[in-house]
């Protein structure tokens, strides 16, 4: 069932879903007053997924739903009462999280990416500005929301690009990670350019095309034409309704396994207009296939366009090729232009190297149905966001690591993305929020926040600011943009991308750079909170 606009797609996701030391926090800033002082949190990833060079942001429209929604019933302020870490916690503590909603905090913002943009390491997904105890709250359902949805995204993005130019579907339900891996997954490879899904929920709930053919089992229900003899199509050039197996046996090929012609009779006769058939139960040349072309030439014949074949075993690319080939012969040989139009789609745990490997081999495929590597992120099973204090009270803070990518950089920000002459990212440019911010023609040097020797000089023809306020007042700034406008801002958002960041082998790191002031402070503040080691 779909639920309402303005809260969140999975009922689970409420208040309670998060991690119990949120809460324990929580609590020990407000026996102290501090769950009221001012902070800023900002969600962000430090490794691109995929050994690749470009992420998606996605999750955004949940998380809007998430936070506007945001509060603890009664019946979740007496379940945390009852608990062993929480039992003790002073009345006023639950009063105050009952109380508690982003409704009635107006200090409370939301800055964010637009859904579907372009993001690189470091680079701030979300942003939120307000009391550090409701910011604390939100930090493990916020990265629950991103994490997955933006991982799913590009792994479904790099998919596409590798297939072009033949559509992707996605074909992941029966084993992705529960219902709610399934439809997120259903969701967010359309976003990514996926054209359908097999999932019906998903297309009820998201509005997505959905399509599918049959099984093997269908096939293996069937083991005589007897089952099929009394069976009549209405022949659409005639307009009577005719027997349509002695049709279909009129250009039967010896030999072939009567079972499964059977079921494609069967099948035709129940989906004349998109009649499609999975070949390869028995054996895809021998049987398969000229049961196929029979059935074909048979609808041809009373007026229909068959729709095709699907592969789900063995060489795809040498048997996609012979398939392809006996289409064209079948089309030249008869002059039936049905032939010409059909489709062969592949599917059998299909993944985005596979998809390299048929390219450079050769292949007749023309739509691929990708399922469990595209909905298990096979190649990374997370992206790793994390979410982190940069201001607290108006004060900078900053995180310190032994690990280089675990520094973080503080205080509030702006990020620019600098466009050169043919419209083309040249680089995302981080300023201290009080700066002036970049303009086109302006000659801008910056530096690598973390590699001293790292310097550069970029004179922009554009300049977009990458945030944007998304809630503010206790509601959302805008309404949610359909998931078809948020697909082609991400196809156009791509587009923008040379290859060199897109390609899948050795990919091109894309820049991520700092104002000169935003590098002096940052370097300062660390060396003012990083203590100082004493040797004798």
């Amino acid at each position: 069932m779909s639920a309402p606009n303005n809260t969140p797609t999975n009922p689970l996701v409420t208040a309670l879903l998060t991690d119990l030391y949120q809460i324990t926090m929580t609590y020990a800033h407000w026996r102290i007053g501090k769950h009221e002082e001012s902070a800023v949190f900002e969600l962000f990833f430090r490794k691109n997924p995929f050994q690749g060079a470009f992420t998606i942001f996605c999750g955004l429209d949940e998380c809007l739903k998430y936070i506007q929604s945001f509060s603890f019933s009664d019946q979740d302020i007496e379940y945390l009462k009852s608990t062993p870490g929480l039992c003790n916690c002073e009345d006023g503590y639950f009063e105050y999280l009952r109380s508690l909603s982003t409704a009635n905090t107006p200090t409370f913002k939301v800055r964010a990416l637009k859904e579907g943009t372009i993001v690189f390491p470091r680079i701030p997904m979300i942003i939120i500005e307000g009391p550090l105890g409701l910011g604390q709250l939100l930090e493990t359902t916020l990265l629950n929301l991103v994490n997955f949805p933006s991982l799913l995204a590009t792994n479904a993005a790099r998919m596409v690009l590798a297939a072009k130019p033949s559509p992707c579907i996605e074909f992941g339900l029966r084993r992705a990670q529960g219902p709610d891996g399934a439809c997120t997954a259903s969701k967010y490879s359309y976003v990514a350019g996926f054209s359908a899904t097999s999932n019906v929920q998903a297309g009820k709930q998201f509005g997505i095309p959905i399509a599918g053919t049959h099984a093997h089992a269908y096939v293996q229900a069937f083991s005589s034409l007897d089952d099929v003899q009394e069976l009549q199509l209405l022949n659409k050039k005639t307009q009577t309704m005719e027997a349509f197996l002695p049709k279909v046996l009129g250009y039967r090929k010896d030999g072939t396994n009567d079972g499964e012609l059977a079921a494609f009779v069967a099948y035709a006769c129940a989906f004349p207009e998109t009649c499609l058939c999975l070949v390869d139960t028995y054996d895809t040349i021998q049987s398969g296939l000229p049961n196929f072309i029979a059935t074909a030439m048979a609808l041809d014949d009373f007026g229909y366009q068959p729709k095709g074949i699907r592969l789900d075993s063995g060489d795809l690319s040498a048997l996609s090729l012979k398939c392809k080939a006996a289409f064209e012969e079948a089309k030249e040989s008869t002059t039936r232009e049905a032939f010409g139009k059909l489709t062969i789609v592949a599917s059998n745990d299909i993944n985005e190297e596979t998809l390299y490997q048929l390219a450079e081999s050769g292949h007749g495929i023309t739509a691929f149905g990708i399922g469990t590597n595209l909905v298990t992120c096979q190649a990374q099973p997370a992206l790793g966001c994390v979410y982190k204090l940069v201001e607290w009270k108006g004060a900078p803070r900053i995180k310190l690591s032994n690990d280089l990518p675990k520094i973080t950089i503080p205080s509030r920000k702006n990020v620019y993305r600098l466009f050169g002459k043919e419209g083309t990212p040249l680089m995302d440019y981080m300023t201290m929020q009080d700066e002036s911010p970049p303009k086109p023609g302006d000659r801008i040097t910056c530096r690598h926040p973390f590699k001293a020797q790292t310097r550069l000089v970029c004179t922009p023809t554009s300049v977009v600011t990458l945030h944007s306020v998304v809630f503010a007042d206790g509601a959302k700034v805008a309404p949610a943009e359909s998931l078809s406008e948020t697909r082609s801002y991400v196809q156009n958002e791509l587009e923008k991308f040379p290859d060199a960041i897109r390609r899948y082998e050795d990919p091109e790191e894309y820049q991520m750079m700092v104002s000169i002031t935003l590098y002096k402070f940052l370097h300062d503040l660390w060396e003012r909170n990083a203590p100082i080691e004493e040797v004798a």
